[in-house]
């Protein structure tokens, strides 16, 4: 197999300003000299900047491959990326993140069901996640916000990732679960193993999903004990083929509940935030047209959407002239197919009355988020409560913020300073 050759992408600017050494990798690590053929989605340059390397590698090798973590594949544009995510025959949704060889997989329904287990596990969910369904969350994401700027806004300034962003989805996720909002700086501590620390260790990986897994069976005994109007009593008054949900299936449930409705989310709402306190002309339409919030989010999830899922190859396939075989494993940027001009008109500009915007920030095919209408309405509102208590403000120390690694990607620092 033939990889187009081309030199090396060269640094593409980091969101730290001013910082002129390139940070270095994670121990054990080497940096990245060519993302043709060697690429590393937890390569520091990627995760300060990944957008000039995607339109690099779209105009000379739209389909990267590296063997970093085995055979692992990286599509580039808007095309590819479809035709993978909806392909269920070629390409596997078992294992959803990039992994050693080797490494034990967790089944997560229904994200990580294949055809014909798929359909009727989301089904399950669907119900608990539509339109209506979700609708009542508003006043509470609005309570808690208010909540939250209330602490942060005699300060003068804060950190708007670890004191707002991240403590939004984990309390509006608590209280769909029906577990105690407290219970939040675990939450996080597991999201930052699992996403962040587990892709080069498995062991930290797998001693987090056991902890997890003790926590919801608990959570499961206690709800046995006592009824209440949440998802995991739902979970476990539901049937499937006449049969009610296994404990192993409620478990992987509640624990892809938990990871996928958490940090996407809180990524999402901290990059708009780090946009805005960057862009201040957006910053004041917004304030200034409140009815722009409809399209601005969706502009504002096109352009900072978080997600790059992973899938296995489990019958051989041709992708872009090249052969990949059974176990390979293939990365999904969504957010590289968002910022593609063959899919998006000035496809690096945030418009926020884009209009047409047929985004993938939450996939594609059987598995597009389930959650996404939940998403949306947290974003939202955590804006809209935020520039109506907070129309200025900026970054503090452009060179101060940390974005995550892995295949989550949004600011895990943010530390901005109020007033124009």
């Amino acid at each position: 197999m033939v990889i187009r050759p081309g030199g090396h992408v060269k640094g593409p600017g980091s969101h730290h300003a001013g910082t002129e050494e390139r940070p270095q990798p994670p121990t054990g690590r080497t940096p990245v000299t060519d993302w043709a053929t060697d690429f590393d989605h937890q390569d520091p340059a990627w995760t300060a900047d990944p957008y000039p390397i995607w339109d690099e590698l779209r105009t000379r090798c739209p389909l990267a491959r590296s063997q970093r973590f085995g055979t692992t594949w990286l599509p580039t544009t808007h095309a590819m990326i479809s035709a993978v995510a909806y392909d269920t025959e070629h390409f596997s949704s078992c294992q959803v993140t990039v992994r050693e060889p080797g490494s034990e997989h967790y089944h997560s329904p229904p994200i990580t069901s294949d055809p014909p287990e798929h359909g009727p596990v989301r089904r399950l969910l669907t119900p608990a996640f539509s339109p209506q369904a979700v609708a009542p969350f508003e006043p509470v994401t609005r309570h808690i916000c208010t909540e939250l700027l209330d602490a942060i806004c005699p300060k003068g300034r804060a950190d708007a990732a670890t004191e707002y962003a991240q403590h939004i989805p984990v309390r509006v996720i608590a209280n769909l679960l029906g577990v105690p909002a407290s219970d939040g700086d675990l939450f996080r501590h597991w999201l930052h193993v699992l996403f962040e620390i587990a892709p080069g260790n498995p062991r930290a990986r797998d001693a987090a999903m056991v902890e997890i897994e003790e926590y919801f069976r608990a959570a499961i005994a206690a709800h046995r004990r006592a009824g209440h109007d949440d998802l995991i009593c739902s979970l476990l008054a539901a049937e499937l083929g006449g049969e009610e949900l296994s404990e192993a299936h409620i478990l992987g449930t509640l624990r892809i509940l938990l990871l996928a409705g958490v940090d996407t989310t809180w990524s999402a709402i901290g990059a708009s935030l780090w946009h805005l306190a960057r862009h201040p002309d957006d910053r004041h339409r917004l304030v200034e047209h409140p009815g722009l919030f409809a399209t601005a989010t969706e502009e504002l999830l096109r352009a900072y959407a978080p997600v790059t899922m992973a899938r296995l190859v489990v019958k051989e396939v041709e992708l872009d002239g090249h052969v990949l075989q059974p176990g390979d494993q293939i990365l999904l940027p969504f957010p590289a197919a968002n910022r593609d001009p063959a899919a998006f008109p000035d496809a690096h500009r945030v418009i926020l009355d884009r209009t047409e915007n047929r985004h993938v920030a939450f996939g594609l095919g059987i598995h597009r988020c389930l959650g996404s209408h939940l998403a949306r309405l947290e974003l939202r509102i955590a804006l809209q409560e935020w520039l109506a208590r907070i129309p200025e403000f900026s970054l503090e120390d452009p060179a101060a913020v940390v974005w995550s690694t892995g295949q989550v990607r949004g600011p895990r620092a943010l530390p901005v300073v109020f007033g124009p």
